[in-house]
């Protein structure tokens, strides 16, 4: 899509994060924008191979999607652009089996998911999201109404040391949260808020999430605050492009699940979805015998968020490869191959954003402080794909709420735009 400035930009993305709080969510969002700008879909296990054939097209299965826009005429010694991001995010999962009180307080079970920032999801109005499987094959898609549940934090005067000594959390003990002062049965509850029989309830992916919405703040309104940042900026950045480009080689856009927990997984990037796709691409071509040079001539560009530099641990940040809000995109470079930027591609990139005018910035991790990795380097080894690592600065990464500036996420869009 095409935004005239960050702040219509900054717009649409908060609209997106509210109506994303799972990775379905993300899934569900993307095709319906999709679908309303001419692009065919399908399902990943119900599928017409023909569908790969079609010039615009999109495919999903469960949390993970992959879109395509195929100029018709183009060769396939020119390789395609493929924008790679994920759909998870650090959370508080539901177990299956629920119930429990202590103390006249209802709970409930949760199972933690990645790399959480465990006491951001304290003292939060927290909700529930997902999917719920009924018992005729079907999913169904849930967002509580409101407010569900809370982790309460323990008072000051019963953990006295807590301001000098930090907050230590048990990741079982301290992190259930509470839902009612009243015993409770969660199938009941879940089969009232989907209006579904509970004996047509066969199973659920449901996790909890800050009901608060995203907001732009600041005296300058120069910040958005939101969960999900990580990574849904991306995915939505990805998408706009998508749809806004008029690309001279294919466009590909593969958004994964599970990358927060290490992408091993039928639907994470170091599954076969996206090579399996690309092969049906090129079959249904007849192109598939030319499968190596068109992967060769090809490039991912891997969008993750990067580390803004905190103004209160300026010590954590290389000062010379330390990315600031509201400065543009970071290329991130690591020497460990924890992210895939090559020399080569890092002169390149450079060179593309600078005749587009849009700013670039460089994220390099101190090496004290090992940084993450994305599917950048899982991408670039499972298909041979020349690829770049770029993301947005943020604030509070893995945390419940995260932040960023407000005109990143409008330079991601317009990098994308300009690669294609």
């Amino acid at each position: 899509m095409t935004y005239e400035s960050a702040v219509s930009a900054a717009d649409a993305l908060r609209a997106f994060l509210d109506a994303c709080p799972s990775p379905h969510h993300v899934v569900a969002a993307v095709e319906a924008t999709l679908a309303t700008n001419g692009f065919v879909a399908g399902n990943y296990g119900s599928m017409d191979p023909d569908l790969f054939g079609v010039t615009k097209g999109v495919i999903r299965r469960d949390g993970s999607v992959v879109a395509w826009h195929w100029p018709e005429d183009t060769d396939v010694e020119d390789g395609c652009l493929i924008i790679g991001a994920h759909t998870d995010s650090p959370c508080l999962r539901l177990k299956p089996h629920q119930g429990g009180e202590a103390f006249g307080l209802s709970q409930l079970g949760v199972e933690i998911y990645g790399g959480v920032l465990l006491n951001s999801w304290l003292d939060r109005d927290l909700g529930v999201a997902g999917v719920v499987n009924t018992s005729d094959g079907d999913e169904m898609l849930v967002t509580s109404h409101g407010a569900v549940a809370r982790i309460p934090q323990l008072a000051i005067h019963l953990d006295r040391d807590v301001n000098e000594k930090g907050l230590v959390l048990h990741r079982q003990q301290h992190m259930r949260p509470v839902w009612g002062s009243s015993p409770a049965d969660f199938a009941l509850w879940l089969s009232e808020e989907i209006d579904l029989d509970p004996s047509n309830i066969s199973g659920h992916d449901l996790r909890l999430f800050d009901v608060q919405s995203a907001s732009v703040f600041g005296h300058d309104a120069s910040l958005l605050a939101s969960g999900r940042l990580d990574n849904q900026v991306s995915c939505w950045a990805a998408v706009s492009a998508l749809v806004s480009a008029s690309p001279r080689r294919p466009l590909i856009v593969a958004l994964f699940d599970h990358e927060e927990v290490g992408s091993e997984s039928v639907t994470g990037a170091a599954g076969p979805l996206l090579e399996t796709c690309l092969d049906e691409m090129l079959r249904v071509r007849g192109s598939i015998d030319r499968r190596f040079s068109f992967l060769r001539a090809s490039l991912c560009v891997s969008a993750d968020n990067a580390h803004a530099v905190h103004p209160n641990y300026a010590d954590r940040h290389d000062q010379q490869h330390a990315p600031v809000v509201n400065a543009g995109p970071a290329l991130k470079i690591n020497a460990n191959q924890r992210y895939a930027t090559s020399a080569a591609w890092y002169a390149l990139m450079r060179d593309i954003a600078s005749r587009a005018e849009i700013p670039l910035q460089t994220f390099v991790s101190n090496n004290a402080m090992p940084c993450g990795s994305t599917i950048g380097p899982i991408t670039a080894s499972r298909l041979g794909i020349d690829t770049v690592d770029i993301g947005i600065p943020q604030l509070a990464m893995h945390s419940a709420r995260e932040m960023c500036g407000v005109d990143d996420p409008w330079h991601l869009v317009r990098l994308f735009d300009a690669l294609a």
